[in-house]
């Protein structure tokens, strides 16, 4: 399912490509700039299809909001997008993946897709077309999923350490780590643990021991 009506789709894709090359350029740094926007209330309301963040503000504006919630100071620079960087490329093709998926940013990010991912594939996919694109981001999504257990993937899409899963959970930490490396079978494990680890990542029971992947979880 995507994340939003297809018609705010062109716009979204615009912004979040203005955005990320406006944002990096005025943070000084895309990696941290990119995950001020993953972290922020911005991102939560653009992946949601908010017309008010897609297609509302301008990416200048995105970007400039993203930095106030997080903490920044206002940047004063000059700035006029040229549509061929890197950093807006990757917003572009972020944006598309974005709704194409369903999938949340922060799930995107710990999934494999993140700044550095989309600026590596830039220079032998800026050119291509987008479902190109969006198709070489799944592969990856896909490939970092079954390199995964299911536990640590599960932890990584709630954005938790394996010390809070355990503190969360009561379970113990080297239990944790045995079940992510496979020195546990998981499903060999009493019930009442499975399903305290289950409620605690916001997931099933049948997604920690089943490898399969479904985006639109």
């Amino acid at each position: 399912m995507n994340a939003y009506s297809k018609i705010y789709l062109e716009d979204a894709m615009n912004n979040l490509a203005v955005m990320l090359d406006y944002g990096c350029l005025a943070d000084g740094d895309s990696q941290r700039f990119f995950d001020r926007f993953v972290v922020s209330s911005i991102s939560k309301q653009f992946e949601k299809g908010n017309p008010k963040y897609i297609a509302g503000y301008s990416g200048i504006e995105l970007a400039e909001l993203v930095l106030m919630v997080t903490g920044a100071k206002k940047p004063d620079i000059t700035y006029s997008p040229s549509g061929r960087s890197p950093e807006y490329w990757s917003g572009w093709a972020l944006a598309y993946l974005q709704w194409h998926t369903g999938i949340s940013f922060e799930r995107l990010v710990n999934l494999g897709v993140n700044i550095n991912t989309l600026i590596r594939l830039y220079p032998t996919l800026h050119e291509a077309d987008i479902t190109k694109v969006a198709g070489t981001l799944l592969e990856i999504i896909e490939r970092n999923n079954i390199t995964f257990s299911p536990l640590k993937r599960q932890r990584k899409l709630a954005g938790l350490t394996q010390k809070q899963l355990a503190e969360h959970t009561g379970v113990k930490i080297r239990m944790i780590q045995a079940y992510e490396q496979n020195d546990q079978d998981i499903s060999k494990a009493e019930v009442s643990t499975v399903l305290k680890l289950a409620r605690c990542l916001g997931c099933s029971i049948e997604d920690l021991i089943c490898v399969s992947y479904n985006h639109q979880s």
